[in-house]
């Protein structure tokens, strides 16, 4: 009987550890999470990595957690404050979702490796740093194929990630005095993951950063954050910008731009006016601000942004702690500042083609006969000659601000380890209702699909825009390759066609940029292009009026960087001016209800 009970206890323990194994059980010093399995690769989803900053914690740096020996719970619904978005976005059918309590992240693994330390590729979402989330990407495939730990994580968005106000810096000490909130949650999501990754089979020495849009921003604001330096080791920003604000443009503006409407000053006004307090602003000291400011409902104040344009919120902010006062592009190009890693930068070649096909002012809607039988309308383009500049002229400008000449800073501060990329590939299904191709083309976002080897991104569209094929299989395997080859080596190494991908600028300054595309197309292209001759070639444009001459000036000299259209307004004869390009944009600001 004796010997029965220890044989029963010892298959009991063995059981036990086997079921320990298969939940892949790891204790961080967070808590403890148990993993599962899915799509081929293990998955920790919901690790807090840091304390939830609300309540007096709002508007201050994250606080790390040490609670190794409890067990993480998973939280519902964990995304942070922002506007609902069925398609890739949030979920919620108000006109606000999410919560404070979001500061969360993802981890997923490969089931087996024979590398005992794995690179680690750590992802930051895009959404204009005013929406987005962690759960709204899987990177399984590019996990298992390519042996990678993939972390996504939740950061804190537009108002409650970026904000500038009297009230809370003055009366705050050290890192709580930074402007850059939603900056700090990443570098502390960045600590977490050198204190913790080991347990997960990670190599806490080798990770890469990579994001898109905004993501691709905030890597390159962590390129030159002190408080960053030493927490990576390579970076990717896919469809990055340099854009940053000082403190006055955040607080308190002395003229109209894109963003004065939002900046915190407005918008406390704007405040005390919708909840009808009692004593006027002038009278309300700094202590009473700050109260009302920290107390005040986080729906109520995210909709008050919503009425000014939650996308003209002053974001990042030049606040000498987390962003130095000379701003995002000069600090890129000052050794004083730049975190030297290998860096990859890229955009796409079509990145406005989205926003263009849902323009009314280029493009109608028709019935047809397929259409009609999908219940899907049919987009006729009105003018193409003109849809195509508008596209070129934006889409260039992009590469130039937002990708060449980041690099180039960074080339002239010492980084000689950068390669630039332009993403083409357009192979989408082309139906008689709507050639896809012409239509959005490269369109912004739509390289990540074929990165993460995942295009659920794009819900119900995915049979359209990635059809199954060898255009696609190509593509996504050279580019899953490139990333994890860099995130590997250093390198995005050569294509499985031989095709190498070297460095942005050579031996001779000469600049060449990898074409990411299908087979025939895939390749390095020389670049020699710069903001000055872009503008030239719009000034010789013969396809569009001077109006749309105007609204393009506008916008590729205030778009994805700095505001430089006042050194640029001499040009188009001087009779283009910012209340003109505005005055065009407003009155074609109709967009398409389908």
């Amino acid at each position: 009987m004796q010997k029965i009970s220890k044989y029963i206890l010892i298959i009991l323990l063995t059981t036990n550890n086997l079921l320990l194994i298969g939940e892949e059980i790891i204790k961080t010093s967070s808590g403890i999470i148990s993993g599962f399995e899915k799509d081929k690769v293990m998955n920790w989803n919901d690790i807090p990595y840091a304390k939830p900053p609300v309540g007096d914690l709002r508007w201050k740096a994250p606080q790390l957690i040490f609670k190794s020996n409890e067990k993480i719970i998973s939280k519902e619904g964990n995304f942070c404050v922002q506007e609902p978005y069925k398609r890739g976005g949030a979920p919620g059918d108000e006109e606000v979702s999410g919560t404070e309590d979001c500061l969360y992240l993802n981890i997923q693994a490969p089931l087996s490796s024979t590398e005992s330390k794995l690179p680690v590729m750590f992802w930051i979402h895009g959404g204009g740093n005013t929406s987005g989330l962690k759960d709204s990407y899987n990177f399984s495939k590019l996990v298992q194929k390519e042996k990678v730990i993939v972390i996504s994580i939740n950061y804190r968005l537009g108002a409650f990630g970026w904000f500038t106000h009297p009230s809370i810096q003055s009366l705050q000490s050290g890192l709580d005095k930074s402007s850059n909130f939603g900056t700090l949650d990443i570098i502390a999501a960045l600590k977490w993951t050198q204190e913790n990754i080991a347990k997960f089979g990670g190599d806490p020495n080798n990770v890469t950063i990579f994001g898109e849009s905004a993501g691709g921003h905030n890597v390159l604001s962590l390129l030159v954050s002190k408080e960053a330096k030493g927490l990576f080791h390579k970076a990717i920003s896919q469809s990055g910008y340099t854009t940053t604000y000082s403190i006055e443009e955040a607080y308190k503006p002395k003229k109209d731009s894109n963003t004065s409407n939002a900046s915190s000053a407005k918008i406390f006004s704007s405040l005390l006016q919708s909840i009808r307090y009692s004593k006027s602003e002038d009278l309300i000291d700094i202590t009473e601000q700050r109260k009302i400011l920290k107390e005040i409902d986080p729906y109520t104040l995210f909709l008050l942004y919503k009425e000014d344009g939650v996308g003209s919120l002053p974001l990042i902010t030049e606040d000498g702690i987390t962003m130095p006062y000379e701003g995002m592009k000069a600090a890129l190009g000052n050794p004083e500042h730049l975190n030297i890693v290998p860096t990859i930068a890229g955009s796409n070649r079509d990145e406005v083609k989205l926003w263009l096909a849902s323009a009314k002012y280029f493009v109608k809607l028709e019935k047809s006969f397929l259409g009609n039988i999908l219940g899907i309308p049919k987009p006729v383009l009105r003018d193409k000659k003109s849809y195509r500049a508008f596209n070129y002229f934006r889409g260039t400008a992009w590469q130039l601000r937002g990708v060449t000449q980041p690099l180039s800073s960074m080339y002239q501060a010492g980084n000689k380890d950068i390669f630039a990329y332009r993403f083409d590939w357009d192979d989408h299904r082309r139906y008689l209702f709507a050639d896809f191709a012409e239509l959005i083309g490269a369109f912004h976002a739509s390289e990540i699909p074929l990165v993460s080897g995942n295009d659920d991104l794009v819900g119900d569209f995915d049979f359209i825009l990635y059809p199954a094929g060898p255009s696609k299989r190509f593509t996504e395997k050279n580019m899953m390759n490139f990333w994890a080859n860099f995130a590997k080596n250093g390198i995005p190494g050569k294509s499985t066609n031989n095709k190498e991908w070297t460095p942005f600028i050579n031996e001779n300054n000469k600049k060449s940029i990898m074409i990411l595309d299908k087979r025939s197309d895939l390749g390095m292209q020389s670049f020699n292009k710069d903001l000055n001759s872009l503008i030239t070639e719009l000034e010789l444009s013969s396809v569009i009026n001077f109006r749309e001459q105007c609204a393009l000036l506008f916008q590729v000299t205030t778009f994805v960087g700095e505001d430089v259209f006042d050194d640029y307004q001499e040009r188009l004869n001087g009779k283009c001016t910012r209340d003109l390009a505005k005055e065009f944009l407003e009155e074609n600001s109709g967009v398409l209800e389908l």
